[in-house]
């Protein structure tokens, strides 16, 4: 693992109770590479002093133990939707992604993202997926199965269309009716029916199901991974602390690894920090192996919310002889990417191939995302060849990544020939990657061409879909044109969602009606079925927070506590560039972060200064 230390920029040793000799001894391709780019943190003799002084914040906040402790963690703290579902229900997030439409690349909205936000990059289609919301591979093995890719595949189930069929009625009653007719009720059965109604996003039709079966455990052997799933709905619509509660009330003989990842994952869907440091900590202290998975899923929590924090994770995973797995690489390189290091990013691909572990589609689109962004065009259409293989027919999943992509570079001929291949059988993210990239051409005629052949191929869109016409609207200012759309929507018995909120509110933003953003936003909060994006916040706090309106910004910070989202370093820089542009001093703003468990990084400090009330200058010294 020692090339990876020399990518990335240094990040402050910290909390780590093994000895700083001890971790100087590591040799972890995967750890130096990471960490040693522009300096050598772990191997120099510098004192600490000097070695960390990229950052200079002082540790506080829970035990986040490498033994039994030493991987000290601050109290911290949303979600994303995907297709992609296991056995029983369950999406990974590490699934291989060599020629299945439906891996882990398929977050997309992310949404939870999709309902809240992704997971990997911020903004769409390139993304692993933001346990934001996000899916969660809770199966034994990375690889699909062939009895899950048979699952993928085939129809829904009989008991699936039964339960479909009565939606005024409880799931619990269709299946006392279904066993009194004698019907069978096999695994394959359960399976299948739980898998669409997740795909679905109807988790809590899913749940009555899971707590069916539970009560009648006489109809279907009630394995370790019925009680995980049954765990990971309880956590999807009554919350962390319910799923929390009913561990204790799982039979100690099935509540095994697979029980306790299953809550870990949710906790940092849920950006809870603590909370999945806690779940970590127990997981040692039951013996449990440390895996990859739950290495990852801190390493997806941290490169949100605290990235100086991935070190330690990389130390802990060669520590415990953890073999990073390809989405590992896939953190990091994405995690390069978003900090414009490009350079860094480019070395972890490097080390991940040299450990015999080739870039998938997924990876490679992330790269490209990152090589556009930095003004690197000539790489990105690189890249965007070697997806292509020179045969899209055999790399025909792939378009949907292309066709953003292509748009991002301006390349109107290249969207045009990729869709035009497309166009013969459409498929549906292929569709909304065309629309995607149209509209970041500009093209709105072509967009609004591919929205209605997709109208007229699939005889009922979901909001998702609609979203992605409604998002080109937003990001051309085309007010008029998304009302109508809207009230399309509506007219075709459309559910408004979390995504459609999003693409509303920057609607109203962009046009200027920023209060009509916000009386929208206030409307879905209240509306307790499903809560708004994080970025449907920010939007609004980013407009209210650049007219230096400090109530405003202080009211949507609030809000956001409401939703459960938990603070983070975004939402404080936002609200301190209120203060600024105001040009009024701010009090107690340092506490409010140790509360949050949060420490000012250099831009953070820089904005703390700025509107410090109590500072002294040159001219009031003279005045005192």
């Amino acid at each position: 693992m020692s090339a990876l230390r020399r990518a990335s920029n240094p990040l402050k040793f910290r909390g780590l109770n093994v000895g700083t000799s001890r971790a100087c001894c590591f040799k972890s391709e995967i750890v130096s590479s990471y960490l040693e780019r522009k300096a050598t943190i772990f191997e120099s003799p510098q004192p600490v002093s000097q070695r960390s002084r990229f950052y200079h914040s002082t540790n506080v906040g829970s035990k986040f133990y490498l033994e039994k402790r030493g991987f000290a963690s601050q109290a911290g703290a949303e979600s994303s939707e995907s297709d992609d579902d296991l056995e029983d229900g369950f999406s990974e997030l590490e699934t291989p992604a060599s020629g299945n439409e439906n891996a882990v690349e398929e977050l997309a909205g992310n949404e939870d993202q999709l309902i809240s936000e992704p997971e990997l990059s911020d903004d769409d289609n390139y993304d692993i997926g933001d346990p934001s919301q996000n899916a969660l591979e809770l199966s034994d093995n990375e690889t699909d199965s062939a009895e899950k890719r048979l699952l993928r595949k085939r129809a829904p189930a009989e008991l699936f269309k039964a339960i479909m069929a009565a939606p005024g009625v409880s799931v619990q009653s269709v299946l006392d009716k279904w066993v009194a007719e004698g019907k069978d009720l096999d695994r394959s059965e359960i399976s299948s029916a739980m898998v669409n109604l997740r795909r679905r996003r109807m988790f809590g039709r899913a749940l009555q199901l899971s707590e069916w079966l539970e009560a009648n455990k006489q109809q279907q052997d009630f394995l370790e991974r019925d009680y995980a799933s049954r765990l990971d709905l309880l956590a999807k619509v009554r919350g962390l602390q319910k799923a929390e509660a009913y561990i204790a009330k799982i039979p100690k003989s099935f509540k095994g690894e697979l029980v306790y990842r299953t809550l870990l994952a949710n906790c940092v869907a849920a950006n809870n920090t603590k909370k999945a440091e806690e779940v970590f900590n127990k997981m040692k202290d039951l013996e449990f192996p440390i895996t990859a998975f739950a290495c990852n899923q801190l390493l997806l929590l941290y490169k949100r919310l605290d990235k100086k924090k991935i070190a330690d994770v990389l130390l802990l995973m060669e520590k415990e002889n953890v073999k990073p797995s390809p989405f590992t690489y896939k953190i990091l390189i994405d995690t390069k990417g978003k900090s414009n290091d490009i350079m860094g990013m480019d070395q972890i691909v490097e080390t991940m191939k040299a450990e015999g572990i080739e870039p998938d589609i997924g990876t490679q689109a992330i790269m490209a995302k990152h090589y556009v962004s930095g003004g690197l065009k000539e790489k990105a259409e690189a890249i965007l060849k070697e997806m292509e293989g020179g045969n899209l027919e055999e790399h025909r999943w792939a378009c949907r990544f292309m066709l953003p992509l292509y748009g991002a570079l301006g390349k109107a001929d290249e969207v045009g020939r990729v869709w035009k291949f497309c166009e013969k059988n459409p498929r549906l993210d292929q569709c909304m990657a065309a629309i995607e990239a149209w509209g970041q051409l500009k093209k709105i005629d072509e967009a609004e061409a591919v929205f209605e052949l997709m109208s007229k191929t699939w005889k009922k869109l979901s909001s998702k879909h609609y979203s992605a016409l409604l998002k080109v609207y937003a990001n051309n200012k085309m007010l008029s044109k998304g009302k109508d759309l809207i009230k399309r929507m509506g007219d075709n018995g459309c559910r408004i969602g979390p995504m459609t909120w999003d693409a509303l509110i920057k609607l109203y933003v962009e046009a200027g009606e920023v209060e009509k953003a916000d009386s929208i936003l206030n409307k879905a909060a209240q509306q307790n079925q499903m809560k708004p994006m994080f970025n449907s916040f920010m939007i609004i706090m980013d407009k209210y927070a650049k007219k230096g309106d400090i109530h405003n910004a202080e009211k949507m910070f609030h809000r956001m506590r409401q939703a459960g989202y938990q603070a983070r370093m975004k939402q404080f820089h936002t609200l301190l560039q209120a203060y600024i542009n105001a040009k009024a001093p701010c009090y107690g703003m340092r506490e409010r972060l140790k509360a949050d468990g949060l420490f000012p990084n250099k831009s953070l400090a820089a904005q703390l200064g700025q509107v410090d009330a109590f500072r002294r200058t040159a001219v009031s010294d003279l005045l005192d």
